[in-house]
Formats: C-alpha cells, structure tokens, sequence
C-alpha cells in the first residue's frame, strides 16, 4: 500500500495491509466561505496489524462500520467496535490503529474556520481523543460522504453543494433531528422524533406513547421506525438522552441535574446508562470535558 491521504506504511512492511477507497476535495467559494467543508473522505478494510495514521491539519472524523480495533496514541488508548466513532482534533500524533482480525472503518477531514465548533457540536473534545456511538443513519451518511468525495475528486469544476448537505445532515442526524437512513423521514416517524427533541429528552416515551403520536399500531410503528432511522426506538431515545446529557455535563451542570433533565431522577440509574452508553461514568465524563 503506498502512503494514503489517512494511513502510512510502516518502512518494514511488505504485505498489503488495507484496502483503501479514498479522494480528497477543494471547496468551491460557497462552501469556503461557510467556514466548514470536506477536505478529503475515504473507507478502509483493514487486516490483522498496527495501522499508523498521519498528523493532520484537519479535525478527522472516524467510525467502525466493522470489526473491531484498539485506537491508540500517546494519550489514549480506545477500544472502538462497530458504530462506535472517535474525532482526532488537528495535530493529533503517533495514533496507532491495532486489528486483531479485520475491520471496515470510514473517515473524513473537515476543514474550515468553524470546523473546530462543527466537530464540537457532534460530540467531540478540543483537547482530546474519545469514542462515542455513531447512529446507523450518520454511518449511512458518512458512506455517501466517502462516495461523493471520491467522485467530485475524479471530476472537473464539481460542485461542493451535495458534501456541504451531507455534513449537515451528519451534524442534524447527531442532534436529534429527523434524518433518515437514505431520504427524510416519513411524516409518521418524524413526528415522534420531533416530539422527543422538542422535550429535549426530559420524558421517557414508551413504545406505546410513540406508536399513539405515529397514529400506527405498536408492532406496525416499531419496523417502520427500525427500518427508516436504523434501531429500535426505545434505543433510539436512549441515545438521544445521553447526547443532551453530555452536552449538559459539558456546559457544568452536575452529574444530578444532568440525570433529571433527561428524565432520569436516580442517579445511580443515570450514571449506570451513561457508562453502558458513553463508555465512562458522567462524573468522568465531565471532569475531561471541562478541563
């Protein structure tokens, strides 16, 4: 493999480590001028080994979408399985990704003034590496993310408009707003996605309440929803509680308010989701996001 626009080959090695589909991209003056953009996006399939990434300029979005590895570097040393996804900020060095068997990963550069901020709002640390869950339907979007950029990299005078959508949709997907798996949602899904967000997460709807809001019977509501935004609903809102619960632990709310805000007035309960969720318990979680 020779040196890709992510990944470097070790001088020693011999053998084909990754299969790589990747392009870069330059942003046309609307896209520029917005101040976030993709600059480059690709997919990998990569076998047993230690994979090393290079130092970017860029912030770097990385999810799973197979297989599992061990991210490291000199900070962090991360377990990453499948729809679990890391952001490096700018100038993170020496990172190191260790596949036991194999795994199918999906990355992209954004760049821009308010990349740092974009990143930000989908989770990310300025100062730090750390994974979070990836709903399917951002996976779904970051596919044709990769797809897109490795397209307009092979054309002349492309236009940036469809990976400017894209990313937006990326951020709206992480907040909680109605994005589908491969269009927008139906009216009937969208309206029970809307009502969660407009609670911001403080009542916990039953499968029940969301079928009601849906006008569809139960069993009829929990495939459509499963088969427009790519879980089940209840999981659906978990996830969502822990994303506002995070944003709540980073702007200083204490591990109690957090839990009540998003509908959960036992702490130990709180805390025990948010580890299973997040990886780390809140009160960790809101030590390294404020320091």
């Amino acid at each position: 493999m020779n040196d890709s626009l992510l990944f470097q080959m070790k001088p020693d090695q011999t053998d084909m480590p990754a299969v790589i589909v990747e392009g870069s991209h330059t942003p046309d003056s609307l896209a520029s001028a917005s101040g976030i953009y993709i600059a480059a996006a690709g997919s990998a399939m990569l076998q047993s080994g230690a994979h090393r990434l290079r130092s970017m300029d860029h912030w770097v979005w990385l999810a799973v979408e197979g297989g599992a590895l061990i991210f490291e570097n000199e900070d962090v040393s991360l377990n990453l399985r499948t729809s679990d996804c890391c952001m490096l900020p700018p100038g993170t060095r020496e990172v190191v990704l260790d596949v036991h068997q194999e795994a199918r990963v999906l990355w992209m550069m954004v760049g821009g003034t308010l990349s740092g901020a974009f990143l930000q709002r989908m989770g990310a640390l300025p100062h730090r590496v750390m994974k979070q869950g990836a709903l399917p339907s951002q996976l779904n979007l970051a596919k044709h993310i990769v797809q897109a950029t490795v397209r307009i990299a092979a054309a002349e005078d492309a236009s940036s408009a469809q990976l400017q959508q894209l990313l937006w949709a990326m951020l709206a997907s992480h907040s909680g707003q109605p994005v589908a798996m491969d269009a927008v949602l139906s009216h009937e899904i969208a309206k029970v996605v809307d009502a969660m967000r407009k609670n911001q997460y403080r009542d916990s709807f039953s499968l029940s309440d969301m079928a009601a809001l849906s006008r569809m019977p139960v069993e009829t509501f929990r495939k459509r929803f499963v088969s427009e935004v790519g879980m089940p609903p209840q999981s659906y809102q978990l996830f969502c509680k822990m994303e506002r619960a995070k944003t709540l632990l980073k702007e200083g709310c204490t591990v109690r308010q957090a839990g009540i805000e998003v509908g959960m007035n036992d702490p130990y309960h709180f805390s025990k989701t948010f580890k299973n969720i997040v990886g780390m318990s809140p009160s960790a979680y809101s030590k390294t996001a404020l320091k």
